[in-house]
């Protein structure tokens, strides 16, 4: 049941503690996006407009947030609810495929897409784990560039552990989720804003003239720009899936008031830094965090918030496919 329903109506206290656990359950994929999507696009700039490019990118970044995210799933599709549930399977009931009054089961067009937005959740469910981690722990090759050769089998190890700790069960690292998130999503804010400070002029992406102007100008790297654009709200399905659990309104404040500031500010800091550098970034994520014992402290959170994103999207595919099964 849902704690949304008109039945129930839970404290303040209450909302805040489904929020803070959402953190980590709903917002662990799109939380780490991060660490790999501003670097995906900004690979398919032209050198000779930097400034431009940059604040389009970042310009379409936020208001894909804003629109997808904020627009289409808070405000839009949480309220197709089939009794306070959410989910792909909840848009089947809803959709009413057994006719009343006959034998035969019928199966249209709405229902295809359906079913096919289920397989497109069970594909991200398999690439999220191995991109969210490799992108963390190629972190190192900033740090101690002798561990490069080293990076992608240590990839495979933390993968290896999160599929075999994943078969036992994740209730006990499951109390841990949202206040590791936490301060990974306050670290993300306070890192972009010190960049953004030293490099006001990126506030200027807010305008969303950037972003049609990028697409405009640049017509042959739509497809390659949109591409990387996309990477900033993987995981955004968590919000529809996961709403019976935590409720719509618990969802809301976790995403308003942790998730988006901390993303937004993470995403402008990103591209303020790579404006104020001539040449390419390779890995403007980890770049903005101050060499040393911060640097070092912001690798290792970014890995344990690859491990909480993968697991939290590989239990919902479990789910996904366990209620395939028995529907």
């Amino acid at each position: 049941m849902s704690t949304d329903s008109s039945q129930t109506h839970p404290s303040a206290g209450l909302r805040t503690g489904l929020a803070l656990v959402a953190l980590g359950v709903v917002f662990g994929d799109i939380g780490t996006s991060p660490l790999y999507a501003l670097r995906e696009s900004i690979r398919h700039l032209p050198e000779a407009d930097r400034v431009a490019g940059v604040l389009g990118i970042l310009s379409l970044i936020f208001w894909s947030l804003l629109v997808v995210v904020s627009g289409k799933y808070l405000a839009f599709v949480t309220r197709a609810d089939n009794r306070g549930e959410g989910g792909i399977f909840a848009l089947l009931a809803l959709a009413r495929i057994e006719t009343p009054g006959t034998k035969g089961r019928a199966i249209g067009l709405g229902t295809i897409f359906i079913l096919f937005g289920a397989c497109m959740l069970c594909g991200e469910g398999v690439i999220t784990p191995a991109i969210s981690v490799l992108s963390a722990t190629e972190g190192l090759s900033l740090i101690a560039p002798a561990t490069t050769p080293w990076i992608i089998p240590i990839a495979c190890a933390i993968l290896a552990l999160i599929f075999w700790f994943q078969s036992r069960g994740s209730q006990a690292i499951g109390r841990v989720y949202g206040p590791v998130m936490l301060i990974w999503f306050i670290s993300l804010g306070a890192l972009g804003a010190w960049q953004i400070w030293q490099t006001p002029v990126v506030l200027q992406a807010l305008n969303p003239w950037h972003g049609w102007v990028l697409l405009r100008e640049h017509p042959a790297e739509i497809t390659a720009l949109l591409g990387g654009i996309v990477l900033a709200i993987t995981g955004v399905e968590a919000i529809y899936a996961d709403m019976g659990h935590f409720g719509r309104r618990a969802i809301s404040l976790a995403w308003y008031g942790v998730a988006l500031p901390g993303l937004a500010l993470n995403y402008f800091g990103q591209g303020a830094y790579v404006i104020g550098q001539a040449g390419m970034v390779e890995n403007p994520f980890l770049a903005i965090a101050p060499a040393g014992v911060i640097r070092l402290f912001i690798l290792v959170l970014s890995i344990l918030a690859a491990v909480i994103a993968s697991q939290a999207m590989i239990s919902g595919t479990f789910s996904l496919i366990r209620s395939a099964i028995q529907l």
